[in-house]
C-alpha cells in the first residue's frame, strides 16, 4: 500500500461560506477525509502548511511547500497538494524547478467548487490526484478534470467551468478514468540521482503585457525596481518601432543588466523574434528568448534563476535551457519557418 502525504493551502476547495463570500475555512484533516475510502491502493496523512486564497499566494509560500516536500520525501510514496486554482500554474512551475531529481510523484489539484458542495468537481479530482501520487514516476504534475498536466505546461483558462486547466505546447501526461491511468506519451524516469531542494529565490521580476499605446517612459521605473523584466510581446514576441517605439527603452533596460525575457501574449506555438523586422529590432543577444514556455512557467523560472546568480549572462543560460520539460523546440516548426522566410 502506497503512503501518500496531503499538503495543503487552501483554495477553493477548502473554501466555507464567510461575511464577505467564500473563504478558506477548511482543516487538512477535514478534507483528507474525503478522500475515497474504498481505495485500498494507498493511504493519506495530512499536514496544513497555509489557509490562503490563492490570489494571495506569494513567492515565499511557494518556497514553504517546496520545503514540505523536500523534509518528508524519504517518509511518503507521493504527495498531494491542494491549491487554489487562480495561481496553481505559477506554483507548479515553481516548485519543477526548486524540487530538483525528484523521483516521486508531487501532484496538485483543487477545484473550482468546494469540496462541502453537492455538485462539487472536488471528490474527482482529489480522488484522481491521489491515483496519480501512486504512480512510479518522479516530478510536478497538475490533475484536474481527469488530465495529467506536466507542472511547467499547466494553464487556467477557465474561470467556472470544471474543464479549466489545459496543457499548453505539451500533450497531456496521461489522462484518469474512474481509477484508470492511461498515459498519452512515454514517461522517463529519474534513476540513480539524490533530489534537490533549490529555493533561493529573487522576487524582483515584473510581467509587462504590452498594448497599443504603451508608454516607452514606463521602462525607466522598471530599471531602477526590478532585476528581471518579462515582456510579453504582440504575435512572435513584437514590439511597437513606431509612434510610441519601445525598442530605445527595452535596450536601456538590457544595457543597465536587467535581465529581459521575450515572449508573446498567444498562449500556444511560441514566441520566435527572428521573422518579422518589429521582433528583430528588439533582438539584442542578451535578451532571453522564452521559445515555447508559458508564462506562468517564465515567471517564477526567471525569479529561480536571479536567485542563483546575478550573472545576465548566466541567467540567459539557465532561462534558455529546458528544465522540467518546459521548452520543447519543435524541429518540423522550425524548418516550416525557414520554407516561410
Amino acid at each position: 500500500m502506497k503512503k501518500i502525504l496531503l499538503l495543503t493551502t487552501g483554495g477553493t476547495i477548502a473554501s466555507v461560506r464567510g461575511e464577505n463570500g467564500l473563504t478558506p475555512g477548511m482543516t487538512d484533516e477535514e478534507i483528507a477525509s474525503y478522500f475515497p475510502e474504498q481505495n485500498r491502493r494507498y493511504k493519506v496523512e495530512s499536514r496544513a502548511l497555509m489557509e490562503i486564497d490563492s490570489t494571495n499566494m506569494q513567492p515565499e509560500g511557494w518556497v514553504r511547500i517546496a520545503e514540505a516536500v523536500f523534509e518528508h520525501f524519504d517518509h511518503y510514496d507521493g504527495f498531494v497538494i491542494t491549491h487554489g486554482t487562480d495561481t496553481m500554474g505559477y506554483t507548479s512551475a515553481a516548485l519543477s524547478y526548486m524540487l530538483q531529481n525528484i523521483v516521486k510523484p508531487v501532484v496538485m489539484t483543487g477545484s473550482q467548487v468546494p469540496i462541502t458542495y453537492e455538485h462539487t468537481d472536488a471528490m474527482r479530482n482529489i480522488g484522481d490526484a491521489a491515483r496519480f501520487a501512486c504512480e512510479d514516476l518522479g516530478g510536478v504534475f497538475v490533475v484536474f478534470d481527469g488530465k495529467v498536466i506536466n507542472g511547467t505546461r499547466a494553464v487556467k483558462v477557465k474561470t467556472r467551468s470544471f474543464h479549466a486547466f489545459t496543457s499548453i505546447n505539451y500533450p497531456y501526461v496521461a489522462m484518469i478514468d474512474r481509477g484508470e491511468v492511461k498515459y498519452t506519451k512515454p514517461v522517463s524516469q529519474v534513476r540513480g540521482k539524490t533530489v534537490k531542494l533549490e529555493v533561493s529565490l529573487c522576487p524582483d521580476v515584473f510581467l509587462l503585457k504590452l498594448h497599443p499605446g504603451s508608454k516607452p517612459e514606463l521602462f525607466d521605473f522598471l530599471k531602477d525596481h526590478y532585476k528581471g523584466v518579462i515582456i510579453e510581446g504582440f504575435g512572435l514576441g513584437g514590439v511597437p518601432t513606431q509612434g510610441r517605439s519601445l525598442i530605445m527603452k527595452i535596450n536601456e533596460l538590457v544595457q543597465s543588466g536587467v535581465a529581459v525575457v521575450m515572449t508573446t501574449q498567444c498562449l500556444e506555438e511560441g514566441e520566435d523574434r527572428t521573422l518579422y523586422e518589429v521582433g528583430r529590432q528588439a533582438a539584442d543577444e542578451r535578451i532571453i528568448s522564452s521559445k515555447d514556455m508559458n508564462s506562468e512557467a517564465i515567471v517564477p523560472k526567471l525569479m529561480w534563476a536571479l536567485g542563483k546568480t546575478p550573472d545576465v549572462r548566466e541567467v540567459k543560460r539557465i532561462m534558455e535551457t529546458p528544465i522540467a520539460d518546459d521548452i520543447a523546440v519543435s524541429v518540423r516548426g522550425e524548418l516550416e519557418r525557414l520554407d516561410f522566410l
